[in-house]
């Protein structure tokens, strides 16, 4: 089952949470076709956050970590890389994401042994 959690500055609207995980949740399904996707919001104060050793540094970017078996086409990453961007964007539109989670999230939190 695929898992992910995304951490952000607190604030959002609930409409906006919920339309956010909702379209997570669309894309994991659409690229993977396994059942059972899960996802959490953890939402933090800006003064519970630091950057560069710098507690509520400007500004707080959200961060999407993602446990799901390896995508094997490089378009199908971009897809879904895309349309994960596209729905945090939806809750935080000041806080882009730097293209370095691009390769985070399909190397070092891939499940490698999956049956798919």
């Amino acid at each position: 089952m695929p898992i992910f959690t995304i951490d952000a500055p607190e604030g959002a609207p609930p409409d906006a949470k919920q339309k956010m995980l909702k379209e997570i949740t669309e894309a994991l399904d659409e690229a993977y076709h396994i059942p059972d996707i899960r996802g959490w919001l953890r939402e933090y104060p800006r003064h519970n956050v630091s950057q560069d050793g710098r507690v509520g540094a400007e500004p707080v970017r959200p961060v999407c970590s993602l446990e799901a078996p390896e995508l094997v086409s490089l378009d199908a990453k971009r897809k879904l890389v895309q349309k994960i961007e596209a729905a945090i964007a939806v809750l935080i539109r000041q806080y882009p994401l730097d293209n370095r989670w691009i390769n985070e999230v399909f190397s070092a939190r891939s499940i490698r042994s999956s049956g798919v």
